[in-house]
């Protein structure tokens, strides 16, 4: 029995190793559920939900404390394969969770990356699309939309007009998904061109897009994770690698600037959840041939890990009351950038804001109460994975009777309703209709 067990224990580790080919559901169960045994200590296997077909949408945590979230380590999440018939992305994450967990207590890097974040990742959340694709496409295949025929990245509510589309079991987990974890970054990961995309995809005059762009309260920080994803893969940030596709300046994008596009997932995370997402388009061909799958990592291998530095940025901390009680529910904003839908701090009290180096004015806001200012100097280089601590006390005895931990304030509603109305520019012309038709909706 012990021999059998030593021959056991030899052979398990072995069969988390990944090749590099297109995994279906069964394979990609047995690689994650290896993972999950072989590395219990740093990771969690779960699923949010199912798909039309009832397949799991399987989500990895990868951390040190991988089963629950601890007071200031940041949640960060990747998602891939939206888009069924857009699959680089898919493997990238698998390999990507084959290097964290190999990597840990080998590579310094890895090892304060997993010591200080808690990762999670979703290879794909349309399973069924990935399954339906027959004849792989370089432009577009049957398995783009979930088993309904919704196409995912249209499917979520939207803060500028109305997205009355019947919501889809795969949107409906990520929405519920949302809501369980305090997420601060993240990035979806697509195909068919090749460029970091950043929020507004949709808009009103009021985000600029008289001036074809919608820009968010923090346009710097979003051009500067795009930067950052882009600057570290060689061919996406030369802008033009797709020859026959649009030239993308430094590999990085405003999503309205590309194309508008209503219910799209990177705009709810950072108006509904909170939480800032890009979306990173990762090949000029969507579903491009197994061969070329290492090409594919090791240009992006860098980037994938650079970006999850990233939720580390800026300043974080819990906001008290004068008795030291953590006040959920809280405004936690900076000044000159409110959202419409305001942050707030999560049950813990916890609040994390994403900025670039600087001097900014916290404004604290607890119904009943005035606004409470803090001053804090974001310094040029980041705190050693973790972004400023800097906590927050009241001078007051806060309210601590059940407050929700959902957003009161933000119905799933056009936020924007009272804001000017749409312009032209929101709706695409003539032109933008035929570009948007040539590259066949790459989101």
């Amino acid at each position: 029995m012990d021999c059998a067990r030593l021959w056991l224990g030899l052979l398990l580790p072995l069969a988390a190793a990944l090749d590099f080919r297109y995994h279906h559901q069964a394979e990609m169960e047995a690689f994650l559920k290896a993972v999950a045994q072989n590395y219990s200590s740093i990771t969690r296997l779960h699923s949010i939900g199912k798909s039309v077909r009832g397949r799991n949408l399987w989500v990895l945590v990868v951390g040190r404390f991988p089963k629950e979230h601890r007071v200031g380590i940041p949640e960060f999440k990747y998602v891939a394969n939206m888009h069924g018939d857009e699959t680089v992305g898919r493997e990238l994450l698998l390999h990507l969770i084959d290097y964290l967990v190999t990597n840990d207590g080998k590579a310094p890097e890895i090892t304060r990356l997993i010591n200080s974040t808690r990762i999670h990742i979703m290879p794909s959340m349309n399973p069924d699309g990935f399954e339906a694709v027959k004849k792989p496409d370089c432009f577009y295949s049957n398995g783009r939309e979930n088993n309904n025929y919704y196409d995912l990245n249209r499917n979520f509510p939207d803060a500028f007009e109305s997205n009355n589309v019947s919501r889809q079991p795969e949107t409906v987990a990520v929405m519920e998904w949302l809501k369980t974890e305090t997420f601060v970054l993240s990035a979806n990961l697509h195909g068919g061109a090749l460029v970091a995309s950043y929020p507004f995809d949709n808009g009103v005059p009021a985000t600029g897009t008289l001036h074809s762009r919608s820009l968010t309260p923090d346009d710097d920080v979003f051009q500067y994770l795009a930067h950052t994803y882009a600057s570290k893969n060689a061919n996406m940030k030369k802008g033009d690698h797709c020859k026959n596709k649009m030239n993308f300046p430094n590999g990085i994008t405003n999503g309205y600037s590309w194309y508008p596009l209503k219910g799209g997932m990177q705009d709810y995370n950072y108006i509904w959840a909170q939480c800032f997402e890009i979306t990173l388009e990762l090949s000029c061909c969507k579903y491009p041939p197994e061969e070329k799958l290492p090409f594919f990592w090791n240009f992006n291998k860098a980037s994938l890990i650079e970006y999850i530095k990233q939720v580390h940025l800026g300043v974080k901390g819990q906001v008290f009351d004068q008795n030291g009680n953590p006040l959920p529910n809280a405004i936690v904003e900076v000044q000159d950038r409110k959202h419409i839908c305001p942050y707030r701090t999560n049950k813990f009290g916890e609040y994390y804001l994403l900025l670039l180096p600087g001097s900014y004015i916290i404004n604290v806001t607890v119904p009943g109460h005035s606004p409470h200012l803090t001053k804090v100097i974001i310094p040029g280089k980041s705190q050693n994975f973790s972004a400023l601590k800097m906590d927050i006390l009241l001078p007051f005895r806060g309210q601590l009777d059940s407050i929700p931990e959902s957003n009161p304030s933000c119905p799933m509603t056009p936020l924007y309703s009272d804001l000017p109305s749409h312009s032209a520019a929101t709706k695409p012309g003539l032109f933008l209709f035929l570009v948007t038709l040539f590259h066949l909706l790459f989101k």
